[in-house]
């Protein structure tokens, strides 16, 4: 079966067919290549993303800097008639380890300090794969691919705490809590690495497998 999926792509690319990504409809190619628009929607159809490969390299490196400040920075900062404190994100799962919350510690620092690197590093993967045509792992890349997709909306776990945390602490006029700057510099992370996932064209994998196929007759020319 996995021997199949290379011709399926070729003969798609061979056939000068196009998807257009709004409203699913085929098109067929241009003979000289110029622009295609839908015929159905109008929407701008092309063969792969235009700079697919330049635009989630900017935003992966973008993403990869803006996510040191996210960790070392103030993620929260509490005011009280006690004093006031800073609160990283690691130095949040420790003191949530060391209270007794073990799950919860778990499920923060799993969404907000691995989640984003592994998004991270997968991309990087992905993209640099693709960069070098390489034809290895076809299968499992698309997997990793549509994972990155998948668990890019957990990443916003420590936004949402603080964000219930200031709701509750003023409604009760206990103490002010406000998001540090690490906040911003997280959020940045998440929306950029979402970006970087949008704007990495998946067909960019296979597209060394088909290169490399057998050609396979054109079943127009048959009936000529």
């Amino acid at each position: 079966m996995s021997r199949e999926l290379p011709f399926i792509a070729r003969q798609a690319r061979q056939a000068g067919l196009l998807n257009c990504h709004i409203c699913g409809q085929l098109s067929r190619a241009p003979a000289g290549g110029g622009f295609l628009r839908c015929p159905r929607c109008r929407a701008p159809v092309h063969m792969r993303k235009p700079a697919s490969l330049a635009t989630t390299w900017a935003l992966v490196i973008a993403a990869a800097i803006l996510y040191i400040p996210a960790n070392l920075l103030p993620m929260m900062s509490t005011a009280s008639l006690l004093g006031s404190q800073d609160d990283t994100i690691m130095s949040g799962v420790i003191f949530l380890w060391q209270s007794g919350s073990w799950p919860l510690a778990a499920v923060v620092f799993f969404a907000s300090v691995m989640v984003p690197l592994l998004k991270i590093f997968a991309l990087v993967y992905l993209a640099a794969s693709a960069q070098r045509r390489s034809r290895h792992r076809l299968i499992q890349r698309t997997r990793l691919y549509r994972m990155v997709e998948f668990v890019g909306r957990w990443s916003m776990l420590d936004i949402y705490v603080i964000a219930i945390l200031v709701a509750l602490v003023k409604f009760q006029g206990l103490a002010t809590i406000q998001a540090g700057p690490a906040a911003v510099a997280f959020g940045a992370v998440v929306v950029l690495t979402m970006f970087a996932a949008m704007s990495f064209d998946p067909r960019l994998i296979w597209d060394p497998a088909a290169d490399s196929a057998p050609s396979l007759p054109d079943p127009d020319s048959d009936h000529a």
